[in-house]
C-alpha cells in the first residue's frame, strides 16, 4: 500500500491554467485591477492622490499581470513535466523575477527622459530599493497563494475524474451480473430451439463485453456509443421477444459528436428493466434526439409499470454516474432530467455539440 502511495505522490504535476487563452487573460486583467484597486483604498489617500495612485499601481500591476501570464503561457508546458515541487519554485521565481523586472523598468523610465521632473515625482517612488523589495515581496506572496490555488484546483479536478472512474466501473459491475446471467440463460435456450439466433446471440454479448470492459473508453462518438446501445437492444430482444419494441428516432442527429462512454446503453438498460420486464404485454420504448443550434437533445421514454405489478426498485447509480460524468465532460452545459410525465417515465439529455475536444463548426 505504502509503494502504491509513493508512487501517487511522485505523478503529481503542477496544472496551470492557458494563460495563452483569451479568458485566462482576461481573468488575469481582471484580478490584477481588482487588486489595484483594494490595495488603492487601503493606503486612504486624499481624493486627487487616490485616483492618481489608482492610475499608478493599475498600470504597473496590468504590466506586471500580462507578463507574468506570457512568461507561464510558454513555461506551461515545460512546468507540467516537471516534478511538483520544482515546477512550483521555478513558477514562482518566474513570477518574481517579472515583477523585479517591470519594476525595474518602472523605475528607469521615472528617471529616464520620457517624463518631466513633475510628473516623474508624482508616478513614480522616491525611494528605488523600497519599491522593488515590496513589489517583489508583494508578487512572491500573491504568486505563492495563486499557485496554491491552482495546486488544489489541479488535485479537486483529479479527485473527480477518480471518483466518475470509479463510479464508472461500480456500474460496469452493477450491470454485468443480473445482464450476464439472464443473456446466459437466453443463449442455452436458443441452443435447443434456435442454433443461428444463439450464435448471433453470442457475437452480440461478446461485442457488447469488449466495448464495456475496454478501459481506454473515455469519450467516443455518439455513433458508436448508439451502436453499442442497439448491440445491448439486440441481446435483450433475444430473451423478452415481442415484448419488447424500441423506436430509433436519431437520424437527425451529428454522429460525429464526442460524448462520454456508457451513456445511453445504461439508459436503455433502466428503460427495459423498470419500464418493461414488469409488464407482461412489454411496451415501446423510444430513443429520440435532435440537434438544436450548438446543443444536442436525446430523450429515452419508457412506459410505467402496469398497477398491479410490483415494479423493481431503483437506486439511480445510472442516472447519477451520467450527471457527474456530464459535469466533469461539459462543465456547466449539460443537464439531465429525468421524472414520470403521464404514463410514461421520461429522460431527457441535454450536452454542446462537440467534435474531437472543440466546439464543432455549424
Amino acid at each position: 500500500m505504502s509503494a502504491i502511495v509513493a508512487k501517487h505522490r511522485t505523478e503529481r504535476r503542477l496544472e496551470l491554467p492557458d494563460f495563452c487563452s483569451a479568458p485566462t487573460v482576461l481573468a488575469v486583467v481582471l484580478i490584477v485591477v481588482l487588486t489595484a484597486i483594494v490595495l488603492t483604498l487601503a493606503h486612504q489617500s486624499e481624493k486627487l492622490a487616490l485616483w492618481l495612485d489608482l492610475a499608478r499601481t493599475a498600470l504597473l500591476m496590468l504590466w506586471i499581470g500580462l507578463g507574468c501570464a506570457a512568461l507561464l503561457c510558454l513555461l506551461r508546458r515545460p512546468l507540467a513535466r516537471l516534478p511538483l515541487t520544482t515546477a512550483s519554485a521555478l513558477a514562482l521565481l518566474s513570477v518574481i523575477a517579472v515583477v523585479a523586472g517591470i519594476s525595474a523598468a518602472a523605475l528607469w523610465v521615472g528617471r529616464s527622459n520620457f517624463t518631466g521632473p513633475l510628473a516623474g515625482a508624482l508616478m513614480f517612488p522616491a525611494n528605488p530599493v523600497k519599491f522593488m523589495v515590496a513589489n517583489m515581496a508583494t508578487g512572491a506572496i500573491i504568486g505563492a497563494l495563486t499557485l496554491r490555488y491552482f495546486y488544489v484546483l489541479g488535485e479537486w479536478r483529479r479527485n473527480v475524474e477518480l471518483q466518475a472512474r470509479a463510479r464508472v466501473h461500480a456500474l460496469q459491475a452493477r450491470i454485468r451480473p443480473h445482464f450476464l446471467y439472464n443473456s446466459l440463460n437466453t443463449i442455452a435456450a436458443l441452443t435447443r430451439s434456435d442454433p443461428a439466433r444463439a450464435e448471433e446471440a453470442v457475437q452480440d454479448l461478446a461485442d457488447l463485453f469488449r466495448a464495456n470492459l475496454n478501459e481506454r473508453r473515455g469519450n467516443i462518438t455518439l455513433k458508436e456509443e448508439l451502436e453499442v446501445a442497439r448491440i445491448y437492444q439486440r441481446v435483450e430482444q433475444a430473451r423478452l421477444g415481442a415484448r419488447l419494441h424500441v423506436i430509433w428516432d436519431v437520424t437527425d442527429l451529428p454522429m460525429r459528436a464526442q460524448v462520454p462512454s456508457l451513456l445511453m446503453q445504461p439508459l436503455l438498460e433502466n428503460a427495459i428493466y423498470h419500464g418493461i420486464e414488469p409488464r407482461l404485454s412489454g411496451g415501446v420504448i423510444t430513443v429520440s434526439g435532435a440537434l438544436d443550434g450548438d446543443t444536442i437533445g436525446l430523450t429515452v421514454r419508457n412506459p410505467l409499470p402496469d398497477e398491479d405489478h410490483t415494479a423493481h426498485r431503483g437506486n439511480r447509480i445510472a442516472l447519477a454516474n451520467i450527471r457527474e460524468r456530464m459535469e466533469l465532460m461539459y462543465p456547466g452545459r449539460a443537464s439531465v432530467e429525468a421524472g414520470r410525465s403521464g404514463d410514461e417515465f421520461i429522460v431527457r439529455l441535454r450536452f454542446p455539440y462537440i467534435e474531437d475536444g472543440t466546439r464543432a463548426a455549424l
